[in-house]
């Protein structure tokens, strides 16, 4: 399918995501990696898209139809594909901001046989909400916080929805655990003290975007003021045990040598020359060797139903 254009672009991607934050993400550049993780994750997303299946009553003999399926943030499209995959009879919309990625989109459904089915939407958001169009069914996994007033975001994609469509939000879950406490470099707890900074990281990102709203994210009560029903919360794990294979061993060499350069100015020296060790990449404690390297992390999906009329 044909790629829609609209100008300028918005700061929104794929993944149930480990990156650091920033407002000066260059997603494209960060294609490679976002595929990765999102790969990572396919398991957990799939588990997911059944859900939103049983929630839309199709795995029940019911009534709803669902022909068109909007991923608002789709970075390179795996979720966008496994939702095609999931609801067979629907075109997938992938929405981003980025060329580059939805490039990615197209390769990635041509390679699945789904070319016919997932199309692509480049739009600036806020402002591109209302080129969306109506849906079934959204998904945006992990995007709505890169828009300053998330309120107001959750708004717009509800008025996007049919009466009676569903609204799945990926936030926030749990952040992802890949070492023990002690990995006999360092001081214990290092990955502590890299949640902590990144969840500073965060703030400064959420302070810094334009219209930026503060808001206690409680999203169910989020998604019922934007006029939604809310209708259940799950959390799906990614379980990975060491030792790790050499797919989420890359990724995380790649995920650490990233945080090394975006956390630097706030861990203490230690905790920068261990993270120097860690991606040594002749070291045996560099994470590509590591033999207790594993990667664990939760992903958390919020929904909600737009109302049918009386």
């Amino acid at each position: 399918m044909e790629e829609t254009v609209h100008q300028p672009h918005a700061h929104t991607h794929d993944h149930t995501h480990t990156h650091s934050h920033g407002s000066d993400h260059d997603w494209e550049a960060l294609g490679d990696q976002l595929e990765r993780e999102a790969e990572l994750h396919i398991p957990a997303v799939t588990e997911a898209a059944h859900w939103l299946r049983d929630l839309l009553g199709l795995d029940g003999g019911g009534q709803t139809r669902v022909s068109r399926v909007l991923d608002v943030g789709s970075g390179p499209g795996v979720a966008a594909c496994l939702l095609a995959a999931a609801f067979p009879d629907a075109e997938v919309v992938a929405v981003d901001q980025a060329p580059g990625l939805l490039e990615r989109v197209r390769t990635r459904a041509a390679g699945l046989h789904l070319a016919d089915r997932v199309a692509t939407l480049r739009t600036d958001l806020p402002s591109g909400f209302d080129s969306l169009g109506s849906a079934d069914l959204i998904w945006s996994g992990n995007a709505i916080h890169h828009l300053g007033d998330q309120q107001a975001a959750l708004a717009a994609l509800a008025a996007s929805l049919r009466p009676g469509g569903l609204l799945a939000v990926a936030e926030r879950g749990l952040p992802p655990r890949f070492l023990p406490r002690d990995i006999g470099i360092g001081r214990p707890g290092l990955q502590a003290r890299l949640d902590a900074a990144n969840e500073e990281l965060f703030g400064t990102m959420r302070a810094q975007l334009p219209g930026s709203t503060e808001t206690v994210e409680d999203w169910p009560a989020m998604l019922a003021r934007a006029g939604l029903m809310p209708s259940g919360t799950r959390t799906f794990l990614t379980d990975l045990p060491a030792p790790l294979g050499r797919p989420a061993r890359e990724y995380l060499y790649a995920q650490l040598s990233r945080l090394r350069d975006r956390l630097g100015d706030r861990l203490d020296r230690e905790d920068r020359e261990t993270l120097d060790l860690l991606v040594d990449g002749d070291a045996r404690t560099g994470i590509r060797s590591r033999p207790d390297a594993f990667y664990l992390t939760a992903i958390t999906v919020h929904t909600a139903r737009a109302p049918r009329p009386a």
